[in-house]
């Protein structure tokens, strides 16, 4: 409970934030009661407050007009939307935390608290972890009500509901879960409220933190979440069935649950022709088997299983191979580490000078490395159709979990040859299938399989008339013309 003694109040207050220099508080007379106001400077706007609070206050005083009682005159009179009162100093803190200002008025117990928050986000941009080829250029940011409000401006429907949990101790960080009230799985809503209020760490930062939560099993390497900071897949998403999980300070939403397909379709993919995104859809897909498996592949045949290789192609392999003092699966693996390494300097090294680096370090690594006679030219070409086939996936989690399954393959096909390989295959399939978030099948629509799907071949939007029946009851989609409403 607050003490109505301002005075005290406001100790108590400095008290708590100890020597923070963006604590400001100011006490104003007026006739024979003293209000006075504090915020921080840090996340506050000076203009916001003296527009919605020291301008009015000021007129008053002008005026001198008695306030018989002065605290729901200001309650009922200050300028802005986003006014409430509060009556703990829990909801203090919080508040002067979100760039609220609070007003205390001596000898009342609750406070006002007026939104005077500060820009402190990079606004609306353009998605910087996923290339746009043609769609929507916006993507979500660190302010939470931007997100939401990028959502609401796609989709109209009353029925879009978000439900807020306040996660983290320290930073109680507040988490939306969005979806749509007749389309979601109403049970995995709650499933997911009820994680989330089960949730008892110092702070939330990201959206990532929120994954391991919600997840009991998170041995498999492939994820079961799909994080994107693109709105348009977001909304597409929510349409289908799923639910999103926005973080705040996080401009990278969570869909879920998230499938095995996803990971191979793009939102450009509903933006296109579909004839044409049928053969995109096939190349994804032979790209992801590419670069699992092809470098295992290599190594079971050229060592453990020749005969299988055509004569000719043997004969220039060997030739090829002549004065290279490694074993094939070492100048493989030696060859996958290094790439991984650039891929990673890559990724961690300034735009403007890690594109050229990386083509750079590559092209000089491996010639250097053939004239050495440390690898020959064939195992460059393995790895590069290797790389390249793994640059068409951009979620980091899937990305990881690509580059563990090579290592897999290459270690069962380096020990038992073609028939490590099967074995592993069968392993890899087995484990993908018995993934499951709230009984969706990772595999879906593939196993089980679900006729009349979207999965590697894309119906035109036209003919896309009904949801996926493993996310939602509700599968009507699109009703025909002459279908009564």
């Amino acid at each position: 409970m607050i003490n109505p003694d301002i005075k005290k109040t406001i100790e108590y207050i400095k008290k708590k934030y100890g020597p923070s220099g963006d604590l400001v508080t100011r006490f104003i007379k007026i006739k024979k009661q003293t209000i006075c106001y504090c915020f921080l400077e840090s996340v506050s706007s000076d203009d916001k407050i003296s527009d919605f609070f020291m301008k009015y206050i000021g007129n008053y005083i002008k005026r001198q007009i008695s306030f018989n009682n002065l605290y729901e005159s200001l309650k009922n009179a200050i300028p802005n939307s986003n006014l409430s009162t509060v009556n703990n100093y829990e909801d203090i803190f919080y508040k002067l935390a979100s760039g609220f200002t609070c007003i205390f008025v001596d000898g009342t117990s609750e406070v006002i608290t007026i939104e005077t928050r500060s820009t402190l986000d990079r606004g609306v941009t353009e998605a910087t972890s996923e290339n746009i080829v043609r769609g929507p250029k916006d993507s979500f940011t660190e302010n939470h009500q931007k997100n939401l409000g990028l959502i609401r401006k796609r989709i109209k429907d009353p029925n879009l509901w978000f439900k807020d949990v306040t996660v983290g101790r320290r930073t109680k960080t507040k988490v939306s879960v969005a979806y749509i009230k007749d389309v979601s799985n109403l049970k995995l809503v709650d499933n997911i409220i009820k994680q989330l209020k089960k949730i008892d760490i110092d702070g939330i930062l990201d959206s990532g933190y929120i994954r391991e939560f919600l997840l009991k099993d998170s041995k498999s390497v492939f994820p079961r979440f799909h994080s994107t900071e693109r709105p348009d897949l977001a909304c597409m998403s929510l349409l289908e069935g799923k639910i999103v999980i926005l973080v705040e300070n996080s401009p990278f939403v969570l869909l879920i649950p998230g499938l095995f397909i996803d990971f191979l379709h793009s939102p450009e993919d509903n933006y296109q022709k579909a004839i044409n995104i049928d053969l995109t859809r096939i190349i994804r897909t032979l790209s992801f088997f590419i670069t699992v498996m092809f470098p295992g592949i290599y190594v079971a045949l050229t060592t453990f299983n020749p005969e299988i290789i055509p004569d000719e192609l043997l004969i220039s392999l060997a030739i090829q191979r002549g004065g290279v003092p490694f074993p094939t699966s070492l100048e493989i693996l030696v060859m996958i580490i290094t790439f991984e390494i650039l891929r990673e300097s890559d990724v961690r090294i300034p735009n403007a000078s890690g594109a050229a680096i990386g083509i750079v370090g590559a092209l000089v690594l491996g010639e250097a490395a053939v004239t050495a006679g440390i690898v020959s030219p064939i195992v460059i070409i393995v790895i590069g159709l290797t790389s390249i086939s793994g640059l068409l996936f951009t979620e980091v989690d899937f990305v990881n979990g690509i580059r563990w399954w090579r290592f897999i393959f290459l270690i069962a096909s380096s020990i038992m040859g073609v028939v490590g390989f099967v074995v592993c295959l069968i392993i890899f399939i087995a484990k993908l299938c018995s993934l499951e978030y709230f009984g969706i099948s990772y595999l879906a629509p593939f196993a089980p399989y679900f006729k009349h799907q979207n999965a590697i071949l894309r119906k035109p939007l036209n003919k896309i008339k009904e949801r996926p029946s493993f996310l939602s009851k509700n599968r009507i989609r699109m009703r025909d013309n002459n279908e009564e409403n």
